[in-house]
């Protein structure tokens, strides 16, 4: 019987360098997989499957990929029975219709017996038809965006997620249909063997998503200091204290998000607080 896992990526891009780092943070090392179609990872029972992203969620639901990770738009675009079993948090994008820039927009009805350039005419014509907009979707596989300026369209919708290549191609965003990010997707009758590998690779993720944005700190104080300083501590009822060689002291030991650093270790000078080492996080287990 197969145990290993298999999960598709995408080939290339952004959402195959974030998904390849986040393999890498939950300790799987992969054999080079540049210029092949399948990669094996030296410890842990897993293999990637590199394919194009339209291509991920049809692979998952047939069953020829295990999981998948996959933008949630081209998840809602294919409309394949598969389950979501994790957001990512990363790759965040949105879809956007755009116009030209220098076009008034008064709403929604601008765009009624519009042509509307898109990669995603399945969430496009969702949308337009619950809001009862008739417009021309013309399906475009890539660079939808120079559609307008070379006369193909009026409009477009497509992922936005600086702005920055709306605004090279004098466009603007003026309705978001949709946000997304990167999720993982399974295969609905995925076995018993592969889906506890599954749960052990979802652990280890998450582990590493509790240490993003948080600091460990060690500091000493006089015991009759420390009841003022854990108030001071965002989010902790019980940090651990261990007692120093000088009498009437005691270390403690603590977690805190990197957002409120400034501001928690001037708290903790304040009331007492001596010796404060800031170490960063990997991961966290709870």
């Amino acid at each position: 019987m197969d145990t290993t896992l298999r999960i598709a990526i995408q080939t290339k891009g952004r959402l195959n360098e974030d998904s390849i780092l986040l393999l890498e943070e939950a300790g799987i090392k992969l054999i080079d997989g540049k210029r092949r179609l399948i990669s094996s990872a030296k410890n842990f029972p897993l293999e990637v499957l590199y394919l194009r992203d339209d291509d991920i969620p049809q692979c998952v639901a047939d069953g020829v990929a295990d999981a998948g990770i996959v933008g949630k738009n081209e998840m809602e675009e294919q409309k394949k029975v598969v389950d979501v079993v994790k957001n990512l948090g990363f790759s965040k994008c949105r879809l956007s219709l755009a116009i030209p820039k220098d076009v008034s927009y008064p709403g929604l009805n601008w765009f009624e017996g519009k042509k509307i350039a898109t990669s995603y005419p399945g969430i496009l014509k969702e949308y337009l038809d619950k809001n009862k907009v008739r417009a021309d979707i013309h399906f475009i596989a890539g660079s939808v965006e120079i559609a307008p300026g070379i006369g193909l369209s009026d409009a477009i919708f497509d992922i936005v997620s600086s702005g920055s290549t709306l605004i090279s191609n004098r466009l603007k965003e003026v309705e978001v249909l949709m946000h997304s990010e990167a999720v993982m997707i399974t295969y609905p009758a995925i076995t018993k063997e592969k889906q506890a590998i599954l749960d052990e690779l979802i652990f280890r993720i998450e582990s590493v998503e509790n240490g993003r944005g948080k600091k460990y700190i060690l500091l000493n104080a006089p015991n009759d200091k420390m009841e003022q300083i854990i108030k001071v501590l965002p989010g902790m009822t019980s940090p651990t204290l261990m007692p120093l060689a000088r009498p009437g002291w005691s270390s403690l030991h603590s977690v805190i998000a990197e957002s409120e650093f400034w501001e928690v270790i001037g708290n903790l000078k304040r009331n007492g607080a001596e010796g404060i080492l800031v170490l960063p996080i990997e991961k966290m287990i709870y």
